[in-house]
This record gives C-alpha cells, sequence and structure tokens, in this order.
C-alpha cells in the first residue's frame, strides 16, 4: 500500500498565501499607475517583484524578506507554478490572435520587414555574447550556447506590447499599423522556433548531432501540428461549441493549450512553444467564437500573468549595477539591441521598397521586447544560461525598449501620409 502523500504545511501555506496577494495586490496597483503614466503595465508589474525582492526589501528589511521570500526550493516552487501556468496561457492567448491571414496577404513586405528586424539583432546579439564579460555567464555554461541565447533575446518582439500600443495610438487601422503587426507575428513565431531549439541545446549541449536532432524534432512538431494537431483542434472545439454556454469551450481551450505545452516539454523543447503553436490553431478554427474565450482572456491577463510578471522582477536585482562592468554591459546590450532592430527593420523596409519614413515607424515598432523577452529572460535563468546580472540586464533592456516604443513611433508615423483607404478602415475601426 502506498503512504500518503504529505500535505502542505500550514506555515507553508501562509507565505505562499500572502506572497499571492501581496504580489498581485502590488502589481495591480503599480501597473495601472504605469498605465497612468503612459507606460506599458508590464512596468509596473516588474516593479511589484522589484520592491519585494532582493532589490529592496532584502536590503531594506532583510528578516521580513528572508520570512516573506524564504530561499526554499519547496517555497518558491509553489510561485513558480502559478506563474507558468500564467505565462503558458498567456502566450497561448497571443497565438489565438495571431492574425495568419493578415501575414499571408501582407506577403512579401512583411517578410523582408521581419527577416531584417530578426536577422540583424539575432547576428548582433550572438556577437556580443562572444565579448561579454566571464562574469556575466553561469559557471559550467558554453560561451557559445550563451550568445546563441543573447541572439534570440535580442531578435525577438512583443505582439501584447506593441498591439496594445497600436490601439492605444489609434494606429492599428494604418497600413503601417498592419505591417508592424504582421512583422511582428512572423518575428515571433521565428523567435520561439529558434528559442525551443536553443534551449534545448543549452540542455544536451551544442554538438553537431545535437543541432540536428533539436531542428529535427522541431519540424516534426511543426509537422504534427499541422497534419494532426488540426483536426484534433478542430474536433474538440467543434463538440464544445455544442454548449450554449462560454465554460466548455473555455476549459477545452485551456486543456488543448495544457496538453500542447506538455507535449513540445517531454520533447525536450520548451513548453511555450506548444502552447504558441496550439493557440495559433485555435484561432484559425472556425468551430470557436474568439469572443467567448473573453472571461478567459481577462483572468489570464488581469491576475494570472501580473503575477508572473511580479515573480519576473522577484529575480531582478538592480544593486548589481553597481558593478561597473555590469552596468557597462547593462549599456551596450541596450544599445546595440535597439540599433540592431531599428537597422535591420529599416533595412528590410527598404528592401520592400516602403519610404524612409515608414521604415523608421517599422524599426519603432518591433523594438518593443516587453513581455516576449521577460519570459525568454525567465526561461534562460530557469535552464541556468543567464546568472542573476544577465538576467537583470535583459529585462531592463525589455522595459527601456518598451517605453522607447510610443513617442517614437509617433514621430515618425507623423510623416507618413494618410490614404483613403486607411480613413475608411479608420471608421470600421473606430466608429
Amino acid at each position: 500500500m502506498a503512504s500518503p502523500v504529505a500535505t502542505i504545511s500550514a506555515h507553508s501555506m501562509l507565505v505562499f498565501l500572502l506572497q499571492l496577494g501581496l504580489l498581485l495586490g502590488l502589481a495591480l496597483a503599480l501597473g495601472r499607475l504605469a498605465v497612468k503614466l503612459t507606460m506599458p503595465a508590464v512596468v509596473g508589474e516588474l516593479t511589484a517583484g522589484v520592491l519585494i525582492g532582493p532589490s529592496v526589501l532584502a536590503n531594506l528589511a532583510p528578516g521580513l524578506s528572508a520570512w516573506l521570500m524564504p530561499h526554499d526550493a519547496a517555497q518558491l516552487n509553489l510561485l513558480d507554478a502559478v506563474g507558468q501556468l500564467g505565462v503558458l496561457l498567456l502566450v497561448g492567448i497571443t497565438g489565438v490572435h495571431v492574425d495568419l491571414k493578415l501575414v499571408r496577404r501582407k506577403g512579401m513586405t512583411a517578410g523582408w520587414v521581419s527577416a531584417g528586424g530578426l536577422l540583424v539583432p539575432l547576428g548582433l546579439g550572438v556577437g556580443l555574447g562572444f565579448l561579454l564579460p566571464a562574469s556575466l555567464i553561469p559557471a559550467g555554461t558554453d560561451r557559445a550556447v550563451f550568445a546563441l541565447f543573447l541572439g534570440v533575446a535580442m531578435g525577438v518582439s512583443a505582439i501584447p506590447v506593441i498591439a496594445k500600443t497600436l490601439l492605444e495610438m489609434r494606429l492599428l487601422h494604418r497600413d503601417i499599423g498592419q505591417l508592424i503587426v504582421s512583422a511582428a507575428a512572423v518575428d515571433d513565431i521565428i523567435g520561439w522556433l529558434l528559442l525551443s531549439v536553443v534551449s534545448a541545446l543549452a540542455v544536451t549541449g551544442l554538438l553537431a548531432g545535437q543541432v540536428a536532432l533539436s531542428i529535427a524534432g522541431l519540424l516534426a512538431v511543426l509537422l504534427f501540428t499541422v497534419v494532426v494537431g488540426r483536426p484534433l483542434v478542430n474536433a474538440a472545439l467543434r463538440l464544445a461549441s455544442r454548449s450554449a454556454e462560454p465554460g466548455p469551450g473555455i476549459a477545452t481551450a485551456v486543456v488543448l493549450l495544457l496538453l500542447a505545452a506538455a507535449g513540445t516539454h517531454a520533447l525536450g523543447m520548451e513548453p511555450v512553444l506548444g502552447t504558441l503553436l496550439c493557440g495559433m490553431l485555435i484561432g484559425s478554427s472556425k468551430h470557436i467564437d474568439l469572443a467567448r474565450l473573453a472571461p478567459l482572456r481577462t483572468v489570464v491577463l488581469a491576475v494570472l500573468a501580473p503575477i508572473y510578471f511580479a515573480t519576473a522582477g522577484l529575480r531582478m536585482d538592480l544593486t548589481a549595477l553597481r558593478d561597473p562592468a555590469v552596468l557597462g554591459s547593462a549599456a551596450l546590450v541596450l544599445l546595440i539591441a535597439v540599433l540592431g532592430k531599428f537597422a535591420g527593420a529599416y533595412l528590410g523596409a527598404r528592401a520592400g521598397r516602403l519610404s524612409h519614413w515608414e521604415g523608421l515607424a517599422l524599426g519603432s515598432g518591433l523594438n518593443a521586447r516587453g513581455v516576449i523577452q521577460v519570459i525568454v529572460a525567465i526561461v534562460g535563468l530557469r535552464l541556468g544560461v543567464l546568472n542573476t546580472a544577465t538576467y537583470t540586464i535583459i529585462v531592463l533592456v525589455a522595459i527601456v525598449t518598451s517605453l522607447m516604443a510610443p513617442p517614437t513611433l509617433r514621430y515618425a508615423v507623423r510623416r507618413i501620409a494618410v490614404t483613403e483607404e486607411e480613413r475608411v478602415r479608420e471608421r470600421v475601426f473606430h466608429g
């Protein structure tokens, strides 16, 4: 007879509930404050974790910090589990809202922009990874794997931040807004695929055979998604759509996302890759009304995602920036990230026969790394590819580039003429 599984202790449960309540409350308050200051909410949510993490609370009240945020793996894992659920559903919802028809319609132009906007910062990031001080690389980590990971972190853009920025600035109806979203969607899809490969290499090592095996596994996942995943998702959603209530449809979507995450994780890839691909299948299915997923989106964006980003802030240690080497590296990484994304998007735009100002607008929009780069950074920290200092640097880049997007985008778009087609589209979008 199997022995009974030990339950969580009363003290651990108390600490866990206090952690959740405090993190969510602070994330909500600071997120709303950030929005009022015309900043992305994620900036305030990350700040919530920074305040009660090693950067602030541990220095001001070490005794309280040790009680509230004990360095106990089992206790931290409880918080991480909630955060992981949040990020899986967040990426899944992002996949649901990727407009593949729009990407196909923009065709060659979006391809040029996304290629430049991804490959240039990716290449610069890999090169920079070989130049940064050894103190920024965890002991035992292959520098080549670290460089590849840094390149992926530099190359991504953040569809959630970009889409929200365009909506708030009333630019989503503009051709340039549609093109920014299309290019960001392609960048993010390729970025998640690259992240999955590099994450597998971080575990197995950078060997020619392992690289080939990781790429083959990725291609197999993509093939399975199209050939087997699509009909399975359609069948499940068709069954759930028989109910007049939204509950079964929401539950079915969550089940599909979690099973997809488990599938890619079992293959040695990142769970978020599975949820992204599954989310795209859900979004393209004719058997679900996306409006019925609104309650799920609300819970994820208002509760689970803020907890996830607050826990991300917990892992930042801004005191590391007192080290001149870390501060100098942070400035260099930020400079290369911004220049790489602007230069890549601009060159891609010009290759696609767009104007100078359209190229700058695309660079401004795609430069926002936001939540996607934060997720990439946490993956790197979990895999041991990043240490606390490099993790802090990458999250800072995500925050600064997200703050840069609205003013630079506004400056460039003012110089792009509005077409009659865009005026018609604006009446449809905004009434």
